[in-house]
């Protein structure tokens, strides 16, 4: 009887002080609901940052409000510099909704020169009703042409007045432009001589390492795949112009354009022997020296040396 009265007298205070088994666990689990949101919060400010972004979502007041910045809302200086990014496909998109800034001549401007640095009709006075949105797709439907047939794509050009009937200006073209056929450009090159003259004087080379110097002439002016009458002809040409451009260079190392010649072939065949898995016996340095010097005796040791370790480090000089 007593121990009964016990129980009863300490559950009433149990209950009075809200610690009863259900109020234990209501307010326990309270707790933990309450710690969970707090770390999931930390979290997330940890995770962006400091920034709440589910905050920040939550907050928008209506659903109108979670699409796209309007960017006719913004400065137009800042509507440009987003368009600025988009490419021309991309750009047409965007005409559908900000017809005004989307068509704005300096975008499509800009997009014209980025992908075609040079054009004949960009330093004339433009004709009635030009537009650079309509020039872009002159000039990808030509360079297409062109990827297909050169020759079709060069008259193409002319007869839009996009190019000059010159080689100067072909040659310019070419040396910016990065959209065409390297393989219908070397065809086209080996066909127009007076346009590859043209374009081996585009290039600097001065103060240039020698392999470095003729990767970049590679890059613009591709090596073909056999050696032949074109190969040797591209050697010539860039040995003329490479002592042009290092006059100093050349008498204090006393080289001349033959001299050059001789170690640029040097030079694509040590990047065959070296980069080619079907030579098991790669060419050591010892050798590369000896047999250069044998065909160039005026050229120091040390310099062809450096020659050898810049092939063996970086890669070929053609590929």
């Amino acid at each position: 009887m007593g121990q009964g009265l016990w129980r009863v007298a300490r559950n009433q205070q149990l209950q009075h002080q809200g610690y009863s088994g259900q109020g234990y666990l209501t307010r326990e689990h309270g707790r933990r609901v309450t710690a969970n949101n707090v770390s999931n919060t930390n979290h997330r400010k940890q995770a962006q940052g400091g920034i709440d972004i589910y905050h920040l979502l939550k907050t928008r007041k209506s659903k109108e409000q979670e699409g796209f910045i309007n960017l006719e809302m913004l400065p137009p200086e800042l509507s440009f510099t987003i368009l600025s990014y988009l490419n021309a496909t991309d750009l047409c998109l965007a005409s559908c909704v900000w017809q005004d800034l989307a068509n704005d001549e300096l975008l499509w401007q800009g997009l014209c020169k980025s992908t075609w640095g040079h054009c004949s009709i960009y330093n004339k006075n433009p004709p009635l009703g030009f537009s650079f949105r309509k020039l872009y797709m002159q000039l990808d439907e030509g360079s297409l042409t062109f990827n297909a047939n050169p020759e079709e794509g060069v008259n193409y050009f002319m007869s839009k007045g996009i190019l000059d009937d010159s080689p100067k200006e072909i040659a310019k073209f070419i040396f910016c432009t990065r959209t065409l056929n390297w393989k219908k450009l070397r065809i086209y090159l080996d066909e127009r001589r007076d346009v590859l003259d043209d374009l081996v004087t585009l290039h600097n080379f001065r103060n240039q390492f020698l392999p470095n110097a003729l990767r970049e002439f590679f890059r613009h002016i591709h090596a073909p795949e056999e050696r032949g009458e074109y190969l040797e002809t591209l050697i010539t040409k860039f040995s003329h112009r490479f002592c042009a451009c290092n006059p100093d260079l050349m008498r204090e190392l006393g080289l001349s354009p033959d001299a050059v010649y001789v170690l640029c072939y040097s030079l694509i065949l040590l990047s065959i022997d070296l980069t080619s898995p079907h030579v098991k016996n790669k060419m050591s340095k010892r050798e590369f020296i000896r047999n250069t010097r044998r065909a160039a005796q005026n050229i120091s040791e040390d310099f062809v040396g450096h020659l050898y370790d810049n092939i063996y480090l970086i890669g070929h000089v053609a590929a």
